[in-house]
């Protein structure tokens, strides 16, 4: 099967392809670029410690991508170390939306869970997982394997909804707590301070010995986002229902698209086509301008299942006929990238070191 994959990507003139190895299960012209936790946590470390909600994970993670490296880093020169860390924290134990479905009940419709408390633990292991990860790599791996290691954020853009000085702060504040949460204790070795004024001793505290691990802990970041958002200055923080939910006072709007569209005109695909266009052409300025820009990930290569909305959304420049399991329609996207990057001199790759809906 993956043969056919592989033939597809040279038709559309792909550079990298971005896959992850499964931490359950234990896989080349294209150059691989290798996520090695995208949330396919081992069922036997959640029931055996809570999986990421214990400091336990950390070791284990290690013990993990050391197999990884030494198996597989003679052939693999950049690797992710976690896929949108914010993401699995936010959905899998704010909301309950994601595995492993946990939430506080006045938040989302769980059994088990507190979103107050939890997102902000998971978090604290997800860093100190990513950290302790690259050390070993740099220590251990490098100098020979010569690869570089990074880690995805996943963010949005976010505006202010109104031009007045409260939703302004909100903005900032709304950005503090889905990209700064992450990137802020890599790049300074601890939490946004808007983090830790607002959260208070729910927010862990790195020590002085793991602060300087996680600091610098990248030779590159990877960004994931999608669609900008609208942000206003909110009140509905409670000091007896807590969430990160509402933890940063800020309410957040979009203008989105469900992705469901008819044959045709997804074969046409005139929304997304435009989309990349004008963000690529805007990628291109902000190189031109000076940004190290190394790649852009389009996700997705395929249509895929989509966690919990599995089938309904399609995200992929390749159409996927789901009903007859044949990947037989290529989206006028595909040919539109090739042209467009040949046009432009400017490397692709299949998901996201940048990635868009």
């Amino acid at each position: 099967m993956f043969q056919g994959d592989i033939a597809l990507m040279k038709e559309i003139g792909l550079d990298f392809f971005r896959f992850s190895i499964s931490w359950t299960r234990i896989l080349p012209s294209l150059k691989p670029f290798v996520t090695l936790f995208h949330w396919d946590l081992p069922q036997a470390l959640e029931d055996e410690y809570g999986g990421f909600l214990s400091p336990n994970i950390v070791d284990d993670y290690r013990n993990y991508v050391d197999f990884c490296f030494k198996e597989f880093g003679d052939r693999v020169r950049y690797w992710i170390t976690i896929n949108e860390p914010n993401l699995f924290s936010i959905g899998g134990y704010a909301t309950g939306t994601k595995a492993p479905g946990r939430c506080s009940n006045y938040v989302g419709n769980c059994t088990f869970g507190n979103s107050g408390t939890e997102p902000y633990i998971v978090g604290h292991n997800l860093l100190l997982s990513h950290a302790a990860a690259v050390k070993l790599y740099k220590k251990k791996y490098q100098a020979f394997q010569m690869g570089e290691i990074g880690i995805t954020v996943a963010s949005y853009w976010i505006l202010p909804k109104y031009q007045t000085v409260a939703s302004t702060k909100a903005a900032f504040r709304g950005l503090d707590f889905i990209f700064g949460w992450f990137v802020n204790p890599i790049i300074f070795g601890d939490y946004p301070e808007t983090m830790r004024a607002l959260v208070g001793t729910r927010l862990p505290i790195f020590n002085e010995s793991q602060s300087k691990m996680l600091k610098g802990s990248l030779d590159f970041l990877g960004v994931n986002y999608y669609t900008a958002r609208y942000a206003n200055d909110s009140t509905s923080s409670s000091s007896i229902n807590l969430s990160y939910t509402t933890d940063s006072h800020v309410n957040l709007t979009r203008v989105g698209d469900n992705g469901s569209l008819p044959i045709q005109e997804a074969l046409n695909d005139s929304l997304r086509l435009n989309y990349h266009r004008r963000h690529l052409s805007n990628l291109l300025k902000a190189i031109r301008a000076g940004v190290d820009v190394r790649g852009y990930f389009a996700w997705s290569f395929l249509d895929d299942f989509e966690w919990e909305s599995g089938f309904t959304l399609r995200f992929g420049i390749t159409y996927v006929d789901y009903k007859n399991g044949l990947k037989r329609y290529m989206k006028a996207s595909a040919s539109w990238f090739k042209n467009f990057l040949q046009k432009k001199n400017v490397t692709c790759t299949s998901e996201p070191l940048l990635y868009t809906e």
